[in-house]
């Protein structure tokens, strides 16, 4: 794949009380950081408040931030099943409104990602935030680790088709 100038690449770690965002432009010189942050929906709202204002959160961030491409975090098997499902409804948020907006989709595990920015498929949220930084050449990124996992979503799409070189 042939790294288009300047499209942006937007990862999305779902979840239904936070979903990280991180996005990258790609770039001749190299991927350059766009944004990143979390959305936050009240915690005293049910879960079907919280997943519609993370949609128009999500539907607001699309518009802003015009990626070509959204990489969703795939489903993991998780030791807690309501944690899972709470998992799925997010990822199936942010699949949903990325589609709607007319973004190319891909789906990546996490262990994927860690493995093709870290080298360890098992690698710690403060490892792959410390790679992502390095990468991004940047000296803090201001968010929490759910904006960190999203950039490192993007990076790995990114690099595991081969549409930018790194520094």
């Amino acid at each position: 794949m042939e790294a288009i100038e300047n499209a942006v690449i937007l990862g999305i770690d779902p979840g239904t009380l936070v979903v990280g965002y991180g996005a990258l432009r790609l770039t001749a010189g190299g991927p350059e950081f766009v944004a990143a942050g979390v959305l936050r929906p009240r915690r005293t709202a049910t879960v079907p408040e919280r997943l519609g204002e993370i949609g128009a959160g999500l539907d607001a961030l699309l518009v802003d931030l015009a990626p070509a491409t959204v990489v969703v975090e795939e489903a993991f098997v998780a030791r807690n099943v309501q944690s899972a499902l709470r998992i799925g409804e997010g990822r199936g948020v942010a699949l949903a409104a990325a589609t709607r907006y007319g973004a190319g989709v891909i789906q990546l595990p996490p262990a994927v990602a860690k493995k093709t920015l870290v080298g360890n498929g098992a690698a710690s949220k403060e490892q792959v935030a410390g790679m992502v930084r390095r990468l991004l050449g940047l000296a803090e990124v201001e968010a929490v680790l759910d904006a960190t996992d999203a950039l490192a979503l993007a990076l790995a799409h990114a690099i595991r088709g081969r549409a930018l070189r790194l520094r």
